[in-house]
Formats: C-alpha cells, structure tokens, sequence
C-alpha cells in the first residue's frame, strides 16, 4: 500500500540523487534548484515548491522505479496525468484496519504546479535538452472536487478582533494581539508580520512618520504614511502599542514571544529558523477559544476581515491594492500606480466604516 503521509517532512534532499542521471525529472529539478529564479522565490513558496517535487518524484510507477528516475523526453501529459489521478487520492489504515481512501487535492495540485514552474525555467536554462512542450502546463486543475463547494478562509469581524486582543492580553501574550491588528489595519500575511517586519521599518530617524511595509511573497516594498495632512495619527491604537514595543527592543525582529524561553535570555522570534509557525499558530488557538469567538478563526482571518472592512468602506480597487501590494483586480488585470494619497484616503475610510458599527476599543480599556 503507498504510503505518501510522510512527504510532507521530506526534503529536497531526500529526493534528488547525489548526481542525477542528466536528462532526468531529477536532473530538470537540480537545474531548477542553481536557477536564479530559485532564489528569486520567497522561503514559504520554495518549501511548498520543494515538497511538491517531492511528492512527485518519489511516487513509485508500475514498473518499480521513481517518476524522478524517468528521461523528462518520454513524459507525455497522459503520463503525467496518470500520475496526477494516483496523487490525488492517499490510501490510509484506520484504527479497525480498514483501508480508508481520501482526497488531497490541494498537495496534489501544488505538486503539479511545482512541476510545471520547473519545467518552464529548465527549459529556459537548457533549452536544448528539455522539450518546449511542458506537459504540466494548461491541466485543468481544479480548486476543489466537482459537487463540492470551495473552502474560504472565515472572515473575523471587527468584534470578533477586539475580543481576540482582549483575550491574548488576559492570557499574557500582548505581542499577538498587538500583531492581529497591524494585519488588520495594514493586510499583512502572517508570515510577513512575524517573519520580515523589523523594529527599523517602524518610524526610522530618517522616516519617523512612516513605516516600511515589505511583503515576501511578491518582493514589493513601500513606506506607509501614519500621519494625514493635517497631522493626525492614522492608526492611533496600532502606534500606541508599536512604540511601546520599539522603546524595548532595540532591533530585530517587532513580534517576539512574551515568555522566556530556557534556552535564551533573549525573548525569541515566533517564527522560528526554518521559517515555521506552528507554535505561533497553537497560541492563537488558544486565544481563539479562550475568546470564545467561532473556533474556526486563524490569524489569516484578522487579515481576510481587514479586506472585508475596506470593501465595505467602499475603497477603490486602487485603494486596495495601494494598501495590500496586489498588482491586478484579479488577486484582490490594470495596474495602478499607489501613492500616498490613495493610503492615507483609504486608512480614513476604514477607520470612518469601523465607527459606524461601534465605539472602538481601545486596547487599555481592559
């Protein structure tokens, strides 16, 4: 019985050969690993990427050996096809010993997507050696099986927050409620905020009205203004809490855990080495129920609800993508130029949508 539970922890390394015979899945993979491109991809992508691949040349054919052994000039789209269907489904033992299928579309299609971003720079790399057609591409992937309705991260509402935050105050851990609303107010995926944002993007000397905001997965950059024209803090509660933080840490990292770690003196970064945030993600768990708010919430719902505010406020999609880094309409295909104007007009109009449902809470109301 194929087992592939495991992929998930398998390395790059574990699947490619010391020296793959050129030619090979293997070999397109190596390629893909030395290309520039690959290091143009930020870390989270590249071990999607990585356990993709993986999962790919690791599956075991008919005839005994590995897709990855295969000479990449006998793949055809039925061939990858083929493999796709069998990727598609995992066979696994009950507790009884029952053998229990299921689906996990999503690894597989993230496999398939992997292959096909390796194909296309290998190509561009050895043009001669791997074919022009890639049989990875136009596949028809779909989002979630046929029937079945797609799955949407839920969407936090502003109560939903504020509870959020006067839970992780409560619980002691000030720094993920500080975090759950600077994704809120500034868009910002999880791994960005605990990951990339640093105590010097936060009003540097040479800025000290603007905070730098980098987002990992697309490479854009930008300095947000905190202050209108008129001199007003655009997000009052959100600076309180950030220039408190600042006044204890002198660089690094912003969001750091609340408790000290046994083995530093130091309080450690929630994101840990290898770019992970598991534990990160059991804490705001914890908040979560403790809140007593949808048990179904994470901390990318803060985020989805930010959106969902500056929908509701009415900002344009200029605005929206002014504030998220979005290039097109489409992963919110025009672009449009952000300027300081569309970010500070935008902050206005959540912040006037938010009072119009309740009074704020202020994070020392507790």
């Amino acid at each position: 019985m194929p087992a592939f539970d495991s992929w998930r922890s398998r390395g790059l390394t574990d699947m490619v050969p010391p020296s793959p015979v050129p030619g090979t899945f293997d070999w397109l993979v190596s390629i893909f690993r030395a290309h520039q491109k690959w290091k143009e991809i930020d870390h989270k992508t590249q071990r999607l990427y990585e356990q993709g691949l993986a999962l790919f040349a690791n599956h075991i054919l008919k005839d005994g050996s590995r897709a990855g052994s295969k000479q990449i000039s006998d793949f055809t789209k039925a061939f990858v096809d083929a493999i796709y269907a069998k990727l598609l489904i995992v066979e696994a033992e009950d507790a009884h010993g029952n053998i229990v299928k299921r689906e996990r579309r999503r690894y597989a299609n993230a496999a398939m997507t992997a292959c096909r971003r390796a194909w296309f720079v290998g190509q561009r790399a050895q043009e001669t050696k791997v074919p022009a057609i890639n049989p990875f591409s136009r596949m028809g992937l779909k989002a979630h099986a046929p029937g079945r309705p797609a799955r949407e991260t839920p969407t936090a509402t502003w109560d939903e927050l504020v509870a959020f935050r006067m839970s992780a105050k409560k619980l002691g851990y000030n720094s993920v409620g500080t975090a759950a609303l600077l994704t809120w107010e500034w868009l910002q995926r999880e791994e960005h905020v605990f990951g990339a944002f640093e105590i010097s993007h936060y009003r540097p000397k040479e800025r000290p009205n603007s905070v730098k905001i980098v987002h990992p997965k697309n490479g854009e950059e930008a300095w947000w203004p905190l202050f209108d024209e008129t001199g007003e803090p655009l997000f009052p509660e959100l600076m309180a809490e950030l220039d408190a933080i600042k006044e204890a840490i002198v660089s690094g990292l912003m969001f750091r855990r609340d408790h000290e770690h046994r083995r530093s003196r130091t309080p450690l970064p929630w994101i840990t080495a290898r770019k992970d945030l598991r534990y990160l993600r059991r804490v705001v768990r914890k908040i979560v129920v403790a809140a007593g708010i949808r048990t179904e919430l994470s901390f990318t719902s803060f985020r989805h609800g930010g959106f969902t505010e500056g929908a509701d406020s009415d900002l344009t999609d200029a605005e929206l993508r002014a504030a998220s880094r979005h290039r097109s309409t489409r992963q919110l295909p025009t672009y449009a130029k952000r300027t300081r104007k569309q970010l500070i007009s935008g902050s206005k109009k959540r912040r006037e949508e938010r009072t119009k449902v309740a009074v704020i809470s202020t994070w020392n109301d507790t």
